[in-house]
């Protein structure tokens, strides 16, 4: 993470604390321009905790937004600001290091645990699936088009994303998507339903696609596979 990105995201999130002071004014989320102040301020404080930065003094934040705004004299000498970025800097990437290399043990001991349960089965890969209903149908190939329901989650049984849960099932090629679907699509029959145990390897792995699936997460799918469309001509990963 570059030190100007920082900076950046600290000043976009102290516009929004400097209005959302709980000792000055209740704040009002009417206006499409409030809304998107609190937008802003919601989603780069996801991101800043993402990085490990939640711990960032809101009131120093919102008083150097004042002062800039009010073209008041700073507080710290430029110097004093490069060195606490850098130490925010490093003790970021530290957290961030730590908390990958925790997710990544805690994935493995949940798949060596997994894995012995009975109706569980483990591929080459690593992928381990059971079967929670079985039919007779096609098998999709990896240049197909599949109609599938789903919900994913993560070990603890968060739920991250769910085409059940939005009442509509997804169209999606094979082979555009990530290495744990591309495999367990192509293990399925038309019809069927299982639960894939997907490593972090054959996931995202270290990035993250969103704050909800942290780094190095191993991911729990039910998927059904509904149909088999035409076939793919490219792909859209998921």
């Amino acid at each position: 993470m570059k030190q100007h990105r920082l900076a950046a995201a600290v000043a976009l999130v102290g516009l929004v604390l400097a209005g959302c002071d709980s000792q000055t004014k209740e704040i009002s989320l009417e206006t499409p321009a409030q809304k998107a102040s609190y937008g802003i301020g919601l989603n780069m404080g996801k991101s800043l905790a993402q990085e490990g930065m939640d711990d960032l003094d809101s009131k120093a934040v919102a008083q150097g937004i004042e002062d800039a705004i009010g073209k008041k004299e700073q507080r710290l000498k430029d110097d004093e600001l490069v060195e606490a970025f850098a130490f925010l800097q490093k003790r970021a990437e530290e957290r961030m290091a730590t908390m990958k290399e925790e997710s990544a043990k805690a994935g493995k001991k949940f798949l060596e645990e997994n894995g012995k349960r009975e109706g569980v089965v483990t591929t080459e890969s690593g992928l381990q699936y059971e079967v929670l209903k079985k039919a007779e149908g096609d098998q999709p190939k990896a240049t197909d088009v599949v109609s599938v329901h789903y919900e994913g989650k993560l070990t603890d049984g968060s739920v991250f994303d769910s085409s059940i849960e939005r009442g509509s099932p997804i169209e999606l090629p094979v082979s555009g998507v990530i290495p744990g679907w591309v495999e367990g699509l192509q293990l399925m029959h038309v019809g069927e339903k299982y639960k894939l145990y997907i490593p972090s390897e054959l996931a995202y792995g270290e990035q993250s696609p969103t704050p909800a699936i942290p780094a190095n997460s191993v991911l729990v799918f039910e998927l059904e596979l509904l149909e088999i469309k035409a076939a793919a001509a490219a792909g859209a990963e998921q």
